[in-house]
């Protein structure tokens, strides 16, 4: 039999089961016992049998797509791109389109039109700010975030989460193993999971070792030229800042200009600790997100060894270690490459659709929460040479 001739008819009579147990047990619903579902779902791929997708739907009154939110700053940023392919992928092969929501379409009451569209919804990187979350969450569908909601708003229906704050410790233990001192932080603005995490991150772990974090606050998708001001401002003020962790997509190699500007040498700062690995990839728990808005505020945080820039102002020419919390064709292509979190975009995507998929299915309950690793990529931006 072909593809076009097959029928659940034909499935059923071939598997010794009822018609409509082959329904139930190729949508993954119903009574069906696993042996069952199984013995039928070899039978139909044995038969070659592809499901009738626009009778399908009409049965179920279902639109055959999902929505994806993304933050209004997504179209800057390669994260953000990759993320949604990877989500693109796994909804095709639930035989789901993808529309994306444009941010302006999706306030000032729209969920409910937003809402006979799709059958679920994705909202990645939710920002309080975002005038338009709360009706994405309250709009009748099943809704799966991209990290957490920190707003007040419904709960959604289950979220793909990240340890946000184990990706900055990582950063931060491997620039101090490296021989790092006073470690600086350009951290984003707004309310997104991430940013909070990492700034609240970047105090804590300060605090917690005796370590002087400078922290910058800097607009979540800020520029390369924002970000080397930005770190020329910091290396002027502070001069014994000996590691620059630099969290926006793709701002990195303004860091490096600015290392450059300054006269500081990229990732030759001494190894303090004797058992650090030079290069390699350390499997993490988690990060992702990001958010928008911007202002810039300076301060140190953590700090119990005052007194530091003078101190350093006999060696204004300190090296310097650079690294980013988001990897991407920037860091990878910088010269020199910088030591960056792999947050594995593609792959978040594809997790959080995966979610919104089993859920819409009846495959996964509702208020399912699942995580999302990451991946330290060591490179020479904070390795001393061979």
């Amino acid at each position: 039999m072909t593809s076009r001739t097959v029928t659940l008819l034909d499935v059923a009579r071939v598997a010794g089961v009822s018609k409509s147990t082959v329904s139930d047990a190729l949508q993954g619903s119903g009574r069906v016992a696993e042996a069952t579902r199984e013995r039928v779902r070899a039978v139909a791929e044995e038969l070659g049998y592809r499901p009738n997708s626009a009778a399908r739907r009409l049965r179920r009154s279902s639109t055959g797509a999902i929505g994806l939110h993304l933050p209004q700053t997504a179209t800057r940023l390669d994260y953000y791109m990759n993320l949604a392919f990877g989500a693109v992928a796994r909804a095709q092969e639930e035989g789901l389109d993808v529309v994306l929501l444009a941010p302006a379409g999706v306030a000032g009451g729209e969920s409910g039109r937003v809402a006979s569209r799709v059958d679920g919804l994705l909202v990645i990187d939710p920002e309080v700010g975002d005038s338009a979350v709360p009706g994405l969450l309250d709009a009748g569908v099943p809704v799966v975030t991209g990290e957490r909601y920190l707003g007040p708003a419904a709960a959604p229906s289950g979220a793909v989460i990240c340890d946000n704050a184990a990706s900055l410790t990582a950063l931060l233990d491997h620039v101090t193993e490296r021989g790092a001192r006073h470690p600086a932080v350009l951290a984003p603005a707004g309310t997104s999971a991430w940013a909070t995490a990492l700034r609240a991150t970047a105090a804590s772990w300060g605090q917690e070792h005796g370590v002087a974090v400078a922290l910058r606050t800097v607009p979540f998708a800020a520029t390369p030229q924002e970000a080397e001001e930005t770190t020329l401002a910091l290396l002027r003020t502070d001069p014994a800042v000996d590691a620059v962790i630099c969290a926006p997509d793709g701002a990195a190699p303004g860091v490096l200009r600015a290392a450059a500007t300054a006269g500081r040498t990229v990732g030759t700062v001494s190894v303090r600790t004797a058992g650090g690995a030079t290069s390699g990839r350390t499997i993490g728990g988690a990060t992702s997100g990001h958010t928008a808005g911007g202002t810039t505020s300076d301060h140190t945080a953590g700090s119990t060894n005052p007194g530091r820039t003078g101190e350093a102002g006999t060696h204004p020419r300190t090296p310097l270690l650079v690294a980013s919390c988001v990897d991407g064709t920037a860091t990878r292509s910088a010269e020199p490459p910088v030591t960056a979190v792999d947050l594995r975009p593609a792959a978040y995507g594809r997790a959080c659709a995966e979610l919104l998929c089993d859920i819409l299915a009846g495959r996964t309950a509702p208020d399912t929460v699942r995580r999302h690793a990451w991946a330290l990529e060591t490179r020479a931006s904070t390795t001393p040479p061979c």
